[in-house]
């Protein structure tokens, strides 16, 4: 979410109290402005400042695109929490289920086992903890194992090429 200053004339603009806010757990500067990560039991929320005055006097940056529905919704929420309202979940597009958390971490773990030189046998006895790894080689090729360690690495390595970019477009 990019916050951004409100225009002078809106006399309702309340600042953004850093206390009710909650403490990041990312901060960082660049030339674009500051970027905060802040969690709550709701998920975790985003927040781009494009300059202080963006924290004296919010408004919410809400670009028309593909996603403009789902960044209202984040800005709803947003703006709730702020005014110290009970907020829900975060949108559900942009939560993941246990299944998906499973399957990314897995594909992470794929991903570095194949890229320091690891191959299907090492992504299966390591990522999928398979037993069929260590077989020999003409039942290694039969192997279920053997078909997932490959895809896992194929899908792990689109993830990391600019595939995590669905993540923030929700799934």
């Amino acid at each position: 979410m990019i916050l951004t200053p409100a225009p002078p004339d809106f006399e309702t603009v309340h600042s953004i109290d850093r206390n009710a806010f909650g403490l990041p757990i990312v901060e960082r500067t660049d030339a674009d402005g500051r970027e905060l990560v802040v969690a709550d039991g709701s998920g975790e929320l985003h927040v781009r400042l494009r300059d202080e005055q963006a924290a004296r006097r919010p408004a919410v940056l809400v670009p028309l695109d593909s996603m403009g529905e789902l960044r209202a919704d984040v800005a709803l929420h947003f703006a709730r929490r702020l005014a110290g309202q009970r907020t829900g979940l975060l949108p559900a597009a942009l939560r993941l289920t246990s299944f998906q958390k499973r399957r990314l971490i897995q594909l992470l773990h794929a991903f570095d086992v194949h890229d320091l030189g690891g191959g299907p046998r090492d992504v299966a006895a390591k990522v999928l903890t398979s037993d069929h790894a260590q077989r020999r080689s003409v039942e290694w090729k039969d192997s279920h194992a053997r078909r997932k360690a490959n895809r896992l690495i194929h899908d792990s390595i689109a993830l990391v090429e600019r595939g995590y970019l669905k993540l923030l477009r929700g799934f």
